[in-house]
């Protein structure tokens, strides 16, 4: 079933794993919502500089960036309060999944690109 998807750290260089991760959530029918302050789009899709901008709920937040910059990010994700966070290699963070988790968001350390070949999303 589609979902609506956040993708925190999306880049619009095609050779990054944010990129691909937009175009394959897009062809596998989700609603993807890019965030990124600075690009106007990524992937063909209309970014949003903010959480704080995205309108409905949230089925999963997907993670492209460390902990460190994610951290500032962590009031408006708790806000979003979207269903799961998928930590995607590289951007693992055990103490913010636990703050997620506590939140009673459900956190996994997974490639989203691997979930969706794999039939696993």
């Amino acid at each position: 079933m589609p979902e609506h998807v956040v993708v925190l750290g999306a880049s619009p260089k095609p050779e990054r794993y944010s990129y691909k991760a937009c175009a394959m959530l897009s062809d596998h029918g989700h609603r993807v919502c890019p965030v990124n302050p600075y690009h106007s789009d990524v992937a063909g899709v209309k970014c949003v500089p903010s959480m704080a901008e995205i309108a409905g709920p949230v089925d999963t937040v997907t993670v492209y960036m460390r902990g460190a910059l994610l951290r500032p990010l962590m009031p408006a994700l708790l806000e979003l309060t979207p269903n799961r966070v998928i930590f995607n290699p590289g951007s693992e963070d055990a103490a913010l999944a636990a703050e997620l988790e506590a939140a009673g968001i459900h956190c996994e350390e997974a490639c989203t690109l691997v979930l969706l070949r794999t039939g696993q999303y």
